[in-house]
């Protein structure tokens, strides 16, 4: 095997697969990433048994072949090469090494066949659509924060897609939750979508789509399978499994009859929550708000360190009520708030609070009170 390739090229390629391999690795293998050449293309192939991305990139071949190598090392290498160095990758069959070339610099990197490396079969898939690369990122954007980290509830370990609505007005719905507070964003169903079996894509997955689509520029092929789904982002295809689990009702958790609107500036909610609770203590966390007719009070007592209040003109009409929440809680939801104004909907101190962007459609917010 004997590949020529632009370093620019070739580290783009590795910057969207080496991510998927673990540092540390029980199996030799997943290790490596899978390196194939052939008529003038070298694919590059990475997985950890969940999740597997290739990427294709040109490149002058002569002759063909197949390798792994170490991953995080060869992308370290074609990092601290010079910019616009030609990288000379050659391979014999007989010696278990590639050797690496490029101005004055060599490398030999150890390999394992290429005959070990596994493949995510993905099987059939049942659906596919497409979708603007912007509508895929607004859809993550908006939920990922909310993805639980507790490994015991594997099940909130990812986004639920799914259909929803009415057979008028029927939508692709992202939620996520984590007990404590739940994102919800959909926008209109793409065709091919419709019947799609309910799926939760897991975190890391997310997270690696969503580096993918950080411009929000082209578009997005979406396949999927009651057990498996692809991303097909311009030469980048990413296939993982699904979790296998069943997300919670969490219709049920969405309030529908909060009747007192409290209806602030975004920014300067903000940044009177960010201030006040500079001095709230790392494990609680809590902000309380003291709402009164178009007055909001922000208080934070830690009795380690001292306490804050911050006074803000909002408008609400209701009677006044006392309510607290996490404040980091709150932070990554108003983050999430693309208009001027978001609408909190409240009920009593103990129940849980809808928010809404004013501007924005297709978003909402629920998020869990806390004792204060």
């Amino acid at each position: 095997m004997k590949v020529t390739v632009e370093r620019a090229e070739l580290l783009k390629s590795l910057g969207h697969v080496y991510r998927v391999v673990e540092r540390r690795n029980t199996i030799p293998i997943l290790a490596n990433v899978l390196i194939k050449a052939d008529k003038g293309a070298l694919s590059l192939k990475a997985t950890d048994l969940d999740l597997e991305v290739t990427d294709t990139t040109a490149a002058e071949v002569s002759p063909g072949g197949a390798t792994t190598v170490p991953a995080h090392m060869f992308y370290d290498i074609v990092r601290k090469l010079p910019d616009g160095s030609q990288i000379v990758l050659e391979g014999t069959g007989d010696r278990a090494v590639v050797t690496l070339r490029a101005g004055r610099s060599r490398f030999t990197l150890q390999t394992l066949p290429e005959s070990d490396f596994p493949d995510l079969a993905a099987g059939e898939m049942t659906h596919s659509f497409k979708l603007p690369a912007g509508d895929l990122k607004r859809l993550i954007d908006k939920t990922q924060f909310a993805i639980s980290t507790e490994e015991t509830r594997y099940y909130l370990n990812g986004i639920y897609l799914h259909t929803a609505g009415s057979a008028k007005a029927t939508t692709l719905r992202a939620v996520a939750t984590d007990g404590h507070r739940l994102a919800q964003c959909e926008l209109p169903l793409p065709d091919g979508a419709a019947g799609m079996p309910g799926i939760i894509i897991p975190r890391k997955t997310v997270g690696e789509v969503q580096r993918l689509i950080e411009t929000g520029e082209g578009e997005v092929g979406i396949e999927l399978s009651a057990g498996k789904i692809r991303f097909s982002i311009g030469n980048v295809v990413l296939t993982s499994k699904l979790i296998d689990g069943t997300f919670p009702d969490y219709g049920r958790v969405i309030p529908a009859n909060n009747d007192k609107n409290l209806v602030v500036d975004k920014k300067d909610f903000e940044a009177a929550v960010d201030r006040v609770s500079t001095v709230s203590s790392e494990r609680g966390r809590a902000v309380k708000l003291s709402i009164a007719p178009s007055k909001l009070t922000l208080s934070v007592t830690n009795p380690d360190s001292g306490s804050a209040t911050e006074e803000l003109e909002v408008d609400y009409e209701a009677e006044p009520l006392d309510i607290g929440f996490n404040s980091r809680y709150l932070l990554d939801i108003a983050a999430q708030i693309e208009g001027e104004v978001a609408i909190l909907k409240l009920a009593d101190p103990g129940s849980p609070t809808l928010i809404q962007d004013k501007d924005a459609k297709g978003a909402l917010y629920v998020l869990m009170p806390m004792r204060v």
